[in-house]
């Protein structure tokens, strides 16, 4: 009796650690079934969100551009600064940047999927990274758009141009394209003529001096035919045309100094915007994401 009772028992403990191992068999296979079928980027709630931020940016844009244009004024003494604009600018893009992508970043967190026996380190990661997505979606959307409108505007201004000047003298140089300058000191005459039309004059002097600041210095020859065209136009003497020459040039070469400055100011700036927009999406989109999951099914 005893001697059965105790095969029994044998039968069973051998039973037992078989069940246990095609459990655990089982949940190996079932873990790497959802690992492998199931994807770590929910792309319909990044696009969403991205789209939100591209459509908030340009909101916030023209919002920002109009106030900008309400602030200036053409009379002397009247309306705001132009550094008290740049710098309202700033703080303006920085702000659109924070809003946009703030909102598309947390609509993401929360439309997104959500993830089943996933680590909750790995849940902060992937909802940083659908934030930090959404960031970089957004902003290939508004760049685009921003690109396709800037030429369609460009466009319309050189068929507007050409329509108001059929004879081609609205094309001038502009059509002349890199090789501008070589063709005007081949078509150049030894004495400039007093009765040519002022815009063919500064078009030709405009060229010569974008020729100068390009190679770092005005050309002997290019200063003497400027000087020579001062002359014919004003009558000046010829001391005093050369030193009006070399005043004009300092002060484009000062223009285009300062040109140089504000647009690596604003690159620098309109950089920091951006880090602050990706931060703020990413950050967004954690804060989502546990709102996501702490919904309740009822």
């Amino acid at each position: 009796m005893r001697s059965q009772k105790k095969k029994e028992e044998e039968h069973v403990d051998q039973l037992v650690p078989s069940s246990s191992a095609a459990r655990g068999q089982t949940g190996v296979e079932t873990l790497g079934r959802n690992e492998a079928h199931s994807s770590g980027v929910s792309w319909a709630a990044v696009i969403a969100g991205a789209f939100v931020a591209a459509a908030l940016s340009l909101a916030l844009l023209a919002l920002g551009t109009g106030i900008g244009l309400s602030a200036v004024s053409p009379w002397a003494n009247a309306g705001a600064s132009a550094s008290r604009i740049g710098r309202t600018a700033i703080i303006w893009l920085v702000l659109m940047q924070l809003i946009a992508s703030s909102v598309g970043g947390y609509l993401a967190g929360r439309l997104r999927t959500r993830w089943v026996n996933v680590h909750t380190h790995e849940v902060y990661f992937r909802d940083t990274a659908h934030g930090f997505l959404v960031w970089a979606v957004g902003l290939v959307i508004t760049a685009a758009f921003l690109t396709s409108a800037a030429t369609s505007m460009i466009g319309g201004a050189g068929r507007t141009s050409v329509t108001a000047d059929p004879s081609g003298s609205a094309l001038s140089r502009e059509g002349l394209g890199p090789n501008g300058y070589v063709v005007d000191r081949l078509l150049r005459t030894n004495v400039p003529r007093s009765d040519k039309d002022s815009a063919s004059v500064r078009g030709e002097i405009d060229v010569i001096f974008a020729n100068g600041l390009r190679e770092g210095s005005l050309p002997p020859a290019d200063k003497a035919y400027v000087a020579q065209v001062v002359i014919a136009r004003t009558g000046a003497s010829e001391p005093d045309a050369e030193k009006r020459v070399d005043d004009a040039y300092a002060q484009a070469q000062q223009t285009a100094d300062s040109a140089r400055k504000a647009v690596a100011h604003s690159m620098y700036w309109t950089f920091l915007a951006l880090l602050i927009g990706a931060f703020c999406a990413s950050l967004a989109a954690t804060i989502g994401g546990k709102e996501r999951d702490r919904v309740v099914v009822i």
